[in-house]
């Protein structure tokens, strides 16, 4: 007779096997053995695709589809931000880009608490760092590509003239054309058809951006001129980045900016540049994980694969409800930890990170994992231990554990819904936590990789004057009081904690995977999953893109909401997928879970898989949205 959990077991592992016999996907793998190129636009995806035909390395293609997918506003645009990881092959290493603008003058906990913030706000100009994408993409191109600016801007430059734009994008504007209205010159930008029913672009119009076109431009005359004059190649880019952050670009930003409210100043855009920096780095069994360091959320992914390596995780079942359990428990303390120690170490040292991913602190958190009911009142954990100091802010973690816990209807558990997160609407609470930007991968025969998440500035952009550029909003990733995250209060000049994580994996030296995806603060989660269902499950690239995901609400809100009630963690609200067989379902109930569903369970996942055995290159692409690949 079968017991429950050989059901359990059984069920698991037809679904596995069928997976790795090669279940069909709605999308094809896209094979390549001499370069990939995988973006959030197929039009952004053809200019890596034509930067890799005119021989450019994969640096050069990920900058060109940068450009592009800034240009077409792909939940982001130029004022924004870029984060990277770049696996060199004449040195062995991977090495991390960090293009985050910083919070300007002016900008401090006093100032937005004098406008009745309890969070910087997420629009307009007052919600905008310094730009970072220009100057991230000239510090990759000049350091670690091959060819000009002018080359790798010309099919942004192109499309800037003029390109028939998509429906996602037109329906975007239209839907935020109130608030566009609010600023003058994204209202002279986006609406195209003032007065009329429809007032900005449709699906198919050709949309042009004559500033924009002008902006970018007066970069490559700046890079052309500097050529001419016998600098080198690098040199001549940083002439171009020097332009735009510390010329006439940056004097009409900076005027365009303050003439609607923004704090930018002249002294802010010098001031800024790109860091590159040491990436941070697990084994998982054998694979070199890299994530960016602890001004992104990219090490909560790390800390989860630490607890989860003390798990049988393949022999639990894939999506068994044991399986989801544990993997969101993994990640609630993780993110526990995220919401409390991360932050700018350039400005405030001192985050704990050697001991927040220690393979001894994992498995103390591992312990608290309840194989019985959801913890409902997870708190972060103390690793100072673990790296030989004494935590500064033991009284602050009392406080807070009274601070950040919602009161629940219906006892205690997570067996009812919050008081206060039931005034926050359901729609607008997942926008905010899935809130959107693009990823870009790209690899070629050479042994170069790149995986990148840019953002910033999505729609509806405040644009300064007319640079064409968008402002950024990642302001409102800072928090203005120490009690919820003592290493991300705003102060000029820092840093936000970012949800942008990009990711790479190397297997015996080599690469092995490079994979993003869009979504807030479920872009570790997803790609959490992603990994597991390739290093665990054996699924192919493309599988793991597709494959249903599980999200987690109990953490805090690192995008959206003036109000603390918007931003509060929801203690066993979880996302699980249509496909759900009803028996995990009620299992998951039983522990205290309080489920959703849907057919989307992450944002578009994009990734590269280097495969090892054959010298070739797999590209993966979600069925989730408009993003697309193209090898040779």
């Amino acid at each position: 007779m079968w017991t429950h959990k050989s059901r359990l077991s059984w069920a698991a592992l037809l679904l596995v096997s069928l997976v790795t016999r090669g279940q069909l996907t709605e999308k094809p793998p896209v094979h390549g053995n001499h370069w990939m190129a995988v973006t959030g636009k197929p039009l952004a995806a053809e200019a890596g695709a034509q930067i890799f035909q005119k021989g450019g390395n994969a640096i050069d293609a990920a900058c060109a589809m940068l450009g592009a997918v800034c240009t077409m506003w792909d939940v982001l645009c130029w004022g924004g931000e870029t984060q990277a990881l770049i696996y060199n092959p004449k040195t062995g290493k991977v090495i991390a880009i960090d293009a985050l603008g910083f919070a300007p003058t002016g900008a401090t906990p006093a100032f937005f608490k004098s406008k009745g913030y309890n969070f910087p706000p997420e629009y307009g100009p007052l919600a905008a760092v310094t730009p970072g994408t220009p100057g991230g993409l000239c510090y990759m191109l000049a350091e670690y590509g091959t060819m000009s600016l002018k080359e790798v801007l010309a099919p942004a430059m192109e499309m800037a003239k003029g390109y028939a734009i998509e429906a996602q994008t037109a329906n975007s504007f239209e839907a935020q054309k109130r608030r566009l209205k609010e600023w003058p010159y994204s209202k002279a930008l986006f609406l195209t058809h003032p007065g009329e029913a429809r007032e900005t672009p449709e699906a198919g119009e050709v949309f042009v951006q004559k500033d924009l076109l002008e902006t970018l431009t007066r970069m490559v005359e700046a890079e052309q001129d500097a050529l001419k004059h016998k600098k080198t190649r690098k040199e001549a880019i940083y002439a171009a980045y020097d332009r735009f952050y510390k010329g006439d670009i940056a004097r009409e930003f900076v005027r365009g900016c303050q003439e609607q409210g923004g704090l930018i100043t002249l002294e802010d855009m010098a001031a800024w540049k790109p860091m590159e920096e040491e990436p941070l780095h697990v084994n998982y069994r054998g694979v070199e994980v890299y994530k960016l360091q602890q001004w992104t959320q990219g090490p909560a992914m790390l800390q989860a694969l630490n607890i989860l390596e003390n798990f049988d995780l393949k022999g639990m079942g894939y999506n068994s409800s044991r399986y989801i359990h544990t993997v969101c428990q993994a990640m609630n303390l993780a993110f526990a930890d995220r919401d409390f120690y991360y932050g700018d170490p350039y400005f405030s040292t001192g985050q704990p990170m050697k001991g927040l991913l220690s393979k001894e602190y994992a498995k103390e958190r591992a312990k608290l994992i309840n194989f019985d009911h959801v913890a409902a009142d997870i708190q972060p954990g103390d690793p100072y231990p673990f790296e030989g100091r004494v935590n500064p802010f033991t009284d602050l973690l009392k406080e807070r554990a009274t601070f950040g816990k919602p009161s629940m209807r219906g006892g205690s558990g997570a067996s009812g819904a919050m008081n206060e997160t039931a005034m926050v609407d359901e729609e607008l609470y997942h926008d905010r936590l899935w809130r959107g930007t693009t990823s870009i991968e790209a690899a070629d025969k050479d042994g170069w990789v790149i995986s990148v998440t840019p953002s910033g500035g999505w729609t509806p952009a405040c644009i300064a004057g007319h640079t064409g550029v968008g402002m950024s909003q990642r302001m409102q990733s800072f928090v203005l009081d120490s009690i919820i995250d003592p290493f991300n209060v705003v102060a000029p000049h820092k840093r936000p904690r970012v949800t942008l994580t990009p990711s790479l994996a190397l297997r015996d030296g080599k690469p092995y995977l490079c994979f993003s995806v869009q979504g807030g603060d479920t872009q570790d989660q997803n790609l959490l999953q992603f990994f597991l269902d390739m290093a665990e499950f054996g699924m192919t690239v493309q599988e793991a893109t597709e494959a249903p995901n599980i999200n987690s609400d109990q953490l805090w809100l690192s995008l959206g909401g003036e109000r603390l009630e918007d931003r509060r963690p929801r203690p066993g609200h979880i996302l699980l997928g249509n496909v759900t067989p009803p028996y995990v379902r009620k299992e998951l109930r039983q522990m205290g879970y309080i489920p959703t569903y849907g057919d989307r369970t992450s944002g578009p996942i994009n990734a590269i898989f280097l495969d090892a055995k054959h010298g070739t290159i797999w590209g993966g692409s979600s069925n989730n949205g408009e993003d697309y690949g193209i090898g040779w």
